[in-house]
């Protein structure tokens, strides 16, 4: 009896270990949403249930004593206050679990910090309007956000360190606020790569698209992006890392991955770092067209 108790313990061993690992490599979908008012509503990205995280995108004008500006490409005007409405959306995403970000930056706009002072009045004015502070006039109503994304494509590449230091510093008021970066996987990225060696970001999730020296390349050929993503993974001290894919092959250049070739060779290989968080996609607009996320959600 003991014997057989022993070789069914030994049975039962591996089958165990490979549940904890399966269970330590899964990951989840981060996906952009607001550049395109045909994606539908966030209400509707999130009860979709594919994400576990929504970046808001963007506000595009910010620093530099500049009055900051917030642009949903045609969802809502924030002007005329008319994109407070979606405080209902983003409290019903958080009811679900799902964590909503707001991004800073984004390929167009009019965006830079010129000091430490000006980077921590930006880190206030996010605070206030944002997340858990206090304003009159709070662009997305009175929803307190998870955090903040920094997607920084233009402008000078100095005091995001200061930004992301004194943002992290809110988290002391009782509520964490999570922060979250969008590198190009050139490494270090030329705009982020202060802020990202702070060490405070929860999720970075790297363009591995629109940068040939190490994306996918066509025909399956895995090998740089491996490459960068053994670095990324391997330099960089943030929670989790994503990689951040295109979710279609419209209007993103180059670097899109075919779900199967994402699901039979990429996913297995970023698993093996253990700071893997899942993927990000671009953006949610895309995904509706391509059914992207259905595709490979059960492999992420």
């Amino acid at each position: 009896m003991a014997s057989q108790t022993i070789k069914i313990s030994l049975i039962l061993i591996p089958l165990l270990l490979s549940f904890l690992i399966a269970s330590v490599q899964s990951g989840g979908i981060a996906v952009y949403w607001g550049q395109n008012k045909y994606e539908w509503t966030l209400q509707s990205a999130c009860d979709s249930g594919n994400y576990v995280i929504v970046i808001i995108a963007f506000l595009t004008t910010f620093g530099n004593g500049q009055t900051p500006v917030l642009n949903l490409a045609g969802h809502c005007k924030p002007s005329t206050g008319a994109c407070q409405s979606l405080s209902t959306d983003i409290q019903a995403c958080q009811a679900k679990g799902i964590k909503v970000l707001l991004s800073l930056g984004g390929g167009i706009g009019n965006y830079t910090l010129t000091s430490p002072s000006d980077a921590q009045d930006v880190a206030q004015y996010l605070w206030n309007n944002f997340l858990g502070g206090n304003s009159s006039n709070r662009p997305l109503g009175s929803a307190v956000l998870d955090g903040i994304d920094l997607d920084i494509e233009l402008g000078g590449t100095s005091y995001y360190d200061v930004l992301v230091q004194t943002l992290s510093s809110y988290s002391s008021q009782g509520r964490k606020v999570y922060l979250s970066a969008a590198p190009q996987c050139p490494y270090p990225d030329a705009h982020l790569g202060q802020a990202i060696s702070t060490g405070l970001f929860d999720y970075v999730w790297v363009q591995f698209y629109n940068n040939k020296p190490c994306e996918y390349q066509s025909g399956g050929d895995i090998t740089k992006l491996t490459n960068s993503w053994n670095t990324w993974t391997t330099n960089v001290n943030a929670t989790y890392i994503f990689m951040g894919l295109p979710a279609s092959t419209n209007k993103t250049g180059s670097g899109y991955i075919p779900p199967s070739l994402l699901v039979s060779q990429v996913l297995p290989m970023a698993k093996n770092s253990s700071k893997y968080g899942g993927i990000m996609l671009w953006n949610r607009y895309y995904d509706l067209q391509s059914n992207y996320s259905n595709q490979v959600l059960d492999s992420v």
